[in-house]
């Protein structure tokens, strides 16, 4: 009995938890229908702000800079050339590289025994040259007595002739007079056309002698500069570079045997484009004197230098594109640069009046920029880029000057997103700056602000309320001001 009964309350125990677990079950199930059967309810999107740092743009002055590279060079250069052919015997101390020589010095002379002899020799033989002219000379003035001898026997022999033939007509002469004296004038025609041949040939001796004597000074004068190339001769003050000759070498004529370089002309050879060319001519299309600073980095350290662009290149070589310019450098400053010095040049250009100058991150490839407008929110401008300068940008636009400008524009910034502004530098508070308002000034501001439709009324009341009073937010005032125009 006792097995019984303990049988059955086990059944009884058994029986009562599944019926448990069954209304448990059921329970969560309900649960879970209920859960899923009921609406879910939809949270209000919250606005995302945007912390963005701003920049204010103010109206400034601003003077551009253009950079270029370039290259420093000597204005005056001068390649040494072996004036002849020859075996060097001698070279100055300061013949070397980087030797500092003075105008007028000797720097090579070369084996001048040849040069020598045949100067000798041309000496000589123009001292032959003069004994023959003096000779021509002395036989022309005997060959003029000689002439002058028989015209005068020619003149005696005619009037012979004459007194023979006077005799004849008279009857007292005889035929054979007359024919004797008429020989003897015959003769004495010839032999004056004798000493006019013989003179002839006395001045073409002369002529010939004066060409030998030209000949023998032209001679002597070409073996004198032979004599005189023997020795190369510093042709101003300067440096020497590229020295490629030694005592007892033999070199040929012009053959190079290196340069002379004035280190006080320098001046900086550098090239730019043609938009920044067109921005350094002036108004009569000639090239101004504009003013350039030269920098040249030393061991992380730049050495400047003032210049200013004397002219430009006369043609654009082949394959190349821009202006090839051309800065003087001070005299002073030879002693830093030197010629091949790779160098920066900076170009300050003519100033542009009532820009602003912007972080180049702040304007878009399309020159718009982001504002801040009423309550934070951005706005767009379109500007006009200028001109660009390293990190920053030249702009000018209607609206702009006295606007908070968003320094760094990003995908998430755009018209109309709300954003909590960041001033740098800004770390207290500081009360706005105050201007004091003339009515006529305030009048056309309230009727500004009342005219705009664009303008929440909230944001409008609150504005007209502070134009309202005496002084009014300065900042504000220029933002109205640069809208109106004014």
């Amino acid at each position: 009995m006792k097995f019984m009964q303990r049988s059955l309350i086990g059944l009884f125990l058994l029986a009562l938890t599944f019926g448990l677990l069954a209304t448990a079950g059921g329970s969560v199930y309900r649960t879970l229908q209920a859960s899923w059967s009921e609406e879910k309810k939809q949270r209000p999107a919250r606005e995302r702000v945007f912390a963005v740092n701003i920049v204010t743009a103010q109206r400034v002055t601003a003077s551009p800079v253009i950079t270029a590279f370039g290259e420093v060079r000597s204005r005056r250069t001068l390649d040494l050339r072996a004036p002849g052919s020859g075996t060097v015997v001698f070279l100055s101390d300061r013949f070397v590289e980087g030797g500092v020589v003075a105008k007028g010095e000797v720097l090579l002379r070369l084996d001048p025994a040849d040069a020598q002899s045949a100067s000798d020799v041309a000496m000589t033989e123009l001292s032959e040259a003069r004994s023959e002219l003096s000779e021509a000379t002395a036989a022309l003035v005997l060959a003029k007595d000689e002439l002058a001898a028989a015209r005068a026997q020619e003149v005696l022999r005619k009037a012979a002739l004459a007194r023979q033939e006077n005799l004849l007509e008279r009857g007292v002469g005889l035929e054979a007079n007359v024919e004797n004296a008429a020989l003897a004038q015959s003769a004495a025609v010839q032999a004056v056309l004798g000493k006019r041949q013989a003179l002839a040939q006395a001045e073409a001796r002369i002529n010939r002698a004066n060409s030998q004597l030209a000949r023998r000074d032209i001679k002597l004068a070409e073996a004198a500069r032979n004599l005189k190339n023997t020795e190369l001769i510093a042709e101003f003050d300067g440096a020497l570079s590229g020295i490629t000759v030694v005592v007892g070498g033999l070199v040929g004529t012009n053959e190079k045997l290196g340069r002379l370089i004035d280190p006080l002309l320098l001046e900086a050879d550098f090239r730019v484009s043609n938009s920044q060319f067109a921005r350094l001519v002036a108004g009569d299309n000639t090239l101004a004197e504009t003013g350039v600073t030269i920098l040249l980095e030393l061991l992380g350290q730049d050495v400047s230098a003032s210049g200013k662009i004397q002219r430009s290149s006369a043609e654009v070589a082949e394959g190349q594109t821009g202006r090839r310019l051309f800065a003087s450098l001070p005299r002073d400053r030879a002693e830093v640069f030197r010629p091949g010095d790779f160098v920066t040049v900076n170009i300050s250009e003519p100033a542009l009046q009532n820009v602003a100058i912007l972080p180049a991150s702040a304007v878009n490839s399309s020159g718009i920029v982001l504002v801040l407008g009423e309550e934070n929110r951005l706005e767009e401008i379109q500007l006009t880029v200028l001109r660009r300068q390293g990190d920053t940008v030249i702009v000018r636009g209607a609206g702009l000057f006295g606007r908070d400008v968003v320094e760094a524009r990003s995908p998430l910034l755009g018209a109309g997103i709300k954003v909590k502004p960041v001033r740098r530098g800004a770390v207290v508070p500081t009360e706005p700056d105050m201007v004091e308002l003339t009515p006529e000034r305030r009048a056309r501001l309230i009727a500004f602000v009342e005219g705009n439709e664009r303008l929440p009324q909230a944001a409008k009341d609150r504005m007209l309320e502070r134009l309202s009073q005496p002084k009014a937010p300065a900042q504000m005032v220029a933002r109205i001001e640069a809208r109106m125009g004014g």
